[in-house]
């Protein structure tokens, strides 16, 4: 079983909203293969609290306009260091840069088929960190 035709739907829009805020590094994974309870994953990454919060707020308002999404579960918020959406059909992790580095998810689930996510608008890109599915200046 693959990630559903809507949690890939959920996914693409939600990176969208997150490459207007300028996250960094975003990734999604197909974990549906080894969890029951979500089809995927979306990971992205901020240099700041305040920029974690704004990624966040931008990523519920394009699901909610959008697709009449509203997450089941929202945590971490208040601090802005590492903020979960759960959507059902997706989990959304939107960390600090350092919360993201520490804990490292895209290599908890390297074995998860990658999902492709569309590129960010050229240059408005922040530059990452050459992981897969990051902005790069190379």
């Amino acid at each position: 079983m693959s990630a559903s035709e809507r949690a890939i739907e959920l996914l693409t829009a939600a990176a969208e909203a997150a490459h207007d805020k300028k996250a960094e590094n975003v990734l999604a994974f197909d974990v549906s293969e080894q969890l029951a309870i979500t089809d995927a994953f979306l990971v992205a990454s901020a240099s700041n609290d305040r920029q974690v919060r704004a990624i966040v707020d931008a990523i519920e308002e394009k699901l909610r306009v959008d697709f009449d999404a509203k997450p089941v579960r929202r945590e971490g918020a208040r601090e802005g260091r590492w903020v979960l959406l759960d959507y059902l059909e997706i989990v959304i992790h939107v960390q600090h840069d350092e919360e993201r580095a520490f804990y490292s998810l895209e290599r908890l689930w390297r074995d998860c088929p990658v999902i492709p996510l569309p590129s960010p608008v050229p240059g408005a890109a922040v530059p990452g960190s050459g992981l897969p599915g990051s902005a790069s200046a190379e």
